[in-house]
């Protein structure tokens, strides 16, 4: 398969001598990517499908990663919003986390952007405001809504990167019950689980706080 899409037609069309744009150059690594062939991507070989000099492309992105960064923000940006209403701030949260969950299993590349550190691109900004808002919804003051955010980020994130490499692992011990009950935790049902103590814990805050006497007048809270 070509690297350009699953039809099987390459990327190659060569640009206009300073004629090449950013958007250009995102929308072909964007193909790459969809294709799953982002891990044997570099900027020559999409220099090369462009049919362009690797120099076009640096002129626009620093490097690899710089443009995974925004392929992953394009992807996310059509995928992250819950269908729930955010009235029923569980089930918008756990939806959100869902999605999240299933686009980094689903896209390597999405993975791969979201563990090399903080992702602070114009969608992922998005979906940190929309679920802190959600989480504040819910009787959170500010504080502990971006601790319930950044348990929740965690969490997602750190068991997607678990699914895929147990996915991707073969069984060491075929048929022993154990592995087998292990191997189990690593599953999207098992996701929904633990997901489900988590937004049971940020309930209990939020109940606790809309149960709490004020502080006397001049007291600190």
């Amino acid at each position: 398969m070509s690297p350009g899409g699953s039809s099987g037609e390459p990327l190659r069309r060569r640009a206009r001598w300073g004629g090449m744009s950013r958007d250009q150059v995102v929308e072909a690594a964007m193909q790459v990517v969809e294709s799953g062939g982002y891990q044997a991507m570099t900027i020559r070989s999409l220099a090369a499908e462009l049919g362009v000099a690797p120099m076009s492309l640096y002129r626009h992105v620093k490097d690899k990663d710089d443009l995974l960064t925004e392929v992953v923000d394009r992807l996310l940006a059509r995928s992250w919003r819950p269908r729930r209403r955010a009235t029923d701030w569980r089930a918008w949260t756990a939806e959100a986390a869902e999605r999240l969950r299933q686009f980094l299993v689903d896209q390597p590349a999405a993975l791969h952007v979201y563990l090399l550190g903080p992702v602070v691109s114009p969608a992922a900004l998005a979906r940190m405001q929309a679920m802190l808002q959600v989480l504040r919804s819910a009787g959170l003051d500010d504080e502990q809504a971006w601790h319930a955010y950044a348990a929740l980020q965690t969490y997602t994130i750190g068991f997607a990167a678990l699914q895929t490499s147990r996915r991707r692992a073969a069984p060491r011990s075929a048929g022993d019950p154990l592995v087998a009950q292990l191997s189990a935790s690593a599953t999207a049902a098992q996701f929904s689980v633990g997901l489900r103590y988590l937004l049971e814990g940020i309930e209990r805050d939020a109940s606790g706080r809309a149960h709490r006497p004020p502080a006397p007048v001049g007291v600190a809270p």
